[in-house]
């Protein structure tokens, strides 16, 4: 992991955005409709190139419903496991993901 995927502080509101202040200074807000549809599991990913390779515009994350987090844990020093109100929670995002997807990134 690079020097620049090392969180400082991490801030999550679970009903609207995580903040991560990176060790280099940048701070990233994240909203967490934003964050739901880049969710990393392997079905997501598949599911995004399926329907970018289709042009459909329904992605992960666009629910019907309020998205918000259910709960949130480190995994080791390297990510966040996300539990959303969808009921899916096998994404493990890991913080070089998060800073690579970061807005304005």
């Amino acid at each position: 992991m690079s020097i620049n995927a090392t969180p400082v502080r991490l801030d999550l509101k679970k009903n609207q955005r995580l903040e991560i202040e990176w060790q280099d200074g940048l701070v990233s807000v994240y909203s967490l409709d934003y964050l739901r549809s880049k969710c990393p599991c392997a079905a997501c990913r598949e599911q995004r190139g399926r329907e970018a390779r289709s042009r459909l515009t329904v992605l992960p994350g666009n629910f019907a419903g309020r998205i918000e987090v259910v709960s949130a844990e480190l995994v080791g020093n390297y990510a966040l496991r996300i539990e959303w109100s969808d009921d899916h929670g096998s994404g493990i995002y890991s913080f070089q993901y998060l800073r690579d997807i970061a807005p304005g990134a």
